[in-house]
């Protein structure tokens, strides 16, 4: 994750693994494809009919399974809570009886007369809660949308397993309006349409279980647009419900970013094909509310603000979607035992998420410099935005212990720091690397070394990666990793930005309309219901050059009334906010109201940045150089 990846703070700020078991004879009878059905022609109140068709039982019992956690997302989805009315069908059409032994399981007797299993799957999307990960509900790019217009297929929360046959074939028949647009990436074997013409089928084949988790699907009133970058095709697929934004429209900001991708990752292996599933929310109280993206092999789900203006929206997309397609070089090419034989209902989990979703994160910015996409001081910002929200948070913990543990107290509260101190280890290896090699050797050269190592099929010993690094690298990434990743140190970052001529001092920083070096302008009164400008006002340039003061209550931001209940998604905007949008803000100050009617500027305050030395020498300089464009 992205999982993905994001999270949504105060006021809605966008900052931002199958155990293999093998089947003997004695599970079933005949090894055939176990045959699932979904139909989307015969939803009622948001839920869709689902048959799951296993074949012939030999043994008496089995057990049938929705997945409690799914890879990427590092925790609790429990897509059990969404299944109603399960029933198991024997051959003579007869109901039999089911024990649901825990939220996400089911077991069945006498299985030898099970003909198939039917239930009915409610939407995620519909129930979800404000906050996104680490919530009780799933988070909305891993969760699932069943309405009229549209339904994003994550068939993790449709489809199950029986523990014996995850590693069975899967055929999968999805049944949709002719009128829908389709689009999945999962293998398509055949489609037939109904003798009325209304509604079409469409078969899919999965080679395993995984393969259904990993190929999410989106079907209805979409707009979708292909185009090839490289040797890869590229479906970008939007729903946009009030056709704000279009596929069309954001086609050139995809291809420009996956080309740069594309160019900075060279001769990594990437897939002949990317599918992005675009989800714009309402920001309706059924919509989704956690902002981000999850990525799969050959995919990513994404939601985001329909709200967004067309620049607001494209930036997003560039830093949600570079981070999930990155996910190509890890997990999903180099990855521990952990990830490769993922337990969905009792996993275990890895202890690098420093690599999983930190490096990941921290190439999803650096190649923005690299390939010219934004410049040095742009790129300082972002990682110093890093280094003060993982400040934040507890920057005593040993990473490896938070990664291991991440689904627990009181490591699961810390998980977003993988991707603020996750990519700021990945900054500080890189540069470590560029310095002992004479800027020959960084952070992406040894993910190039471990992937042709190791790669999608063969996993790496957890306990043992650290000391292949080391053993392919240089000493002094032993010290570090023994201080800073599996020690509880923290990072001393003034030190590794000397090595490449920079130094961390005060001086004007660019900032956004809400926040000053990440800290919020804005504060909130329950009681009243009001929300306004914290005494942090005064260093922001943009407001403080238009008059604003602190405790000056926001009215209306450009004709909206500014609420508690609508703050989420107005501030939202404000935080997305570029130079040269006409805005108009009405502000109460003890009782009198101030307009302010203007056109934005860029806003800047004064705080801790990353400057350029000016006494750095050539080898820094040198160093600074090969780190940023090499």
């Amino acid at each position: 994750m992205n999982t993905k990846t994001l999270a949504a703070l105060f006021a809605g700020i966008i900052l931002a693994s199958c155990t293999a078991t093998k089947t003997s004879s004695n599970d079933l009878a005949i090894n055939l494809p176990i045959e699932t059905s979904i139909n989307l022609s015969q939803v009622e109140n948001d839920k869709a009919p689902v048959v799951i068709n296993p074949g012939r039982f030999t043994t008496e019992t089995v057990t049938y399974r929705l997945p409690r956690v799914i890879q990427g997302t590092y925790s609790v989805s429990d897509f059990g809570k969404y299944i109603e009315n399960f029933k198991a069908i024997d051959y003579k059409g007869n109901e039999m009886p089911v024990l649901k032994t825990d939220t996400n399981t089911w077991t069945i007797k006498n299985a030898k007369q099970l003909d198939k299993i039917t239930y009915w799957v409610n939407d995620t999307f519909d129930v979800e809660e404000e906050g996104g990960i680490g919530k009780e509900d799933p988070f909305s790019p891993a969760g699932t949308n069943i309405e009229p217009s549209n339904y994003v297929l994550n068939l993790h929360g449709f489809i199950g397993y029986f523990d014996v046959l995850k590693n069975n074939q899967y055929k999968l028949d999805v049944t949709a309006p002719a009128s829908f647009v389709r689009t999945s990436a999962l293998q398509t074997v055949g489609s037939k349409a109904s003798e009325d013409g209304s509604s079409i089928t469409t078969s899919y084949f999965a080679t395993r279980y995984f393969d259904i988790t990993d190929n999410p699907m989106m079907y209805g009133d979409l707009d979708v647009e292909e185009f090839e970058v490289g040797n890869i095709k590229i479906v970008l697929s939007v729903y946009s419900p009030n056709k704000v934004h279009s596929a069309k429209t954001l086609k050139e900001t995809v291809y420009k970013m996956m080309a740069a991708q594309k160019a900075y990752l060279g001769d990594i292996n990437s897939t002949p094909r990317y599918d992005i599933y675009l989800y714009l929310s309402e920001g309706k109280d059924d919509s989704p509310k956690g902002m981000g993206a999850l990525e799969h092999h050959t995919s990513t789900v994404v939601v985001l603000p329909e709200s967004m203006d067309e620049e607001g929206l494209a930036e997003s997309v560039v830093e949600v979607v570079s981070h999930e397609f990155f996910h190509i070089v890890t997990p999903l090419s180099v990855h521990s035992e952990d990830v490769h034989y993922f337990d969905y209902n009792n996993p275990t989990f890895s202890k690098h998420l420093w690599m999983y979703e930190g490096v990941t994160e921290y190439f999803a910015n650096l190649f923005q410099v690299n390939q010219g996409l934004i410049d040095e001081s742009e790129f300082y910002n972002k990682m110093m935005e890093k280094i003060q929200y993982s400040k934040n948070m507890n920057d005593a913990m040993s990473f490896t212990a938070m990664s291991e543990n991440v689904l627990k107290a009181p490591y699961k509260d810390q998980y977003l720091n993988v991707y603020q101190k996750g990519a700021l280890i990945g900054m500080c290896v890189d540069i470590l690397m560029r310095e002992e090699s004479n800027g020959n050797r960084g952070i992406l050269s040894l993910m190039k070394e471990l992937s042709n190592k190791y790669g999608k099929n063969k996993p790496f010993e957890d306990d043992k990666l650290i000391d292949e690094i080391v053993a392919m690298t240089y000493p002094s990434l032993r010290d570090f990793f023994d201080s800073h990743v599996i020690g509880d140190i923290p990072i001393n970052y003034n030190k590794f930005f000397n090595k490449a001529g920079l130094e961390i001092g005060e001086g004007k920083i660019k900032t956004n309309f809400i926040q000053n070096e990440g800290n919020l302008i804005i504060g909130g009164d329950g009681q009243k219901g009001t929300i306004f400008f914290t005494d942090l006002v005064t260093d922001n340039s943009f407001w403080a050059e238009n008059g604003v003061q602190p405790n000056d209550i926001i009215k209306t931001i450009d004709g909206t009334d500014l609420t508690m209940l609508n703050a989420n998604k107005v501030l939202q905007e404000v935080y997305m906010w570029k130079p040269g949008r006409d805005v108009e803000v009405k502000l109460d100050r003890n009782g009198k109201e101030i307009v302010i009617k203007t056109k934005t500027t860029q806003s800047y305050t004064t705080g801790a940045g990353i400057l350029e030395k000016a006494d750095a020498t050539p080898k820094q300089i040198a160093i600074r150089e090969a780190w940023l464009k090499a």
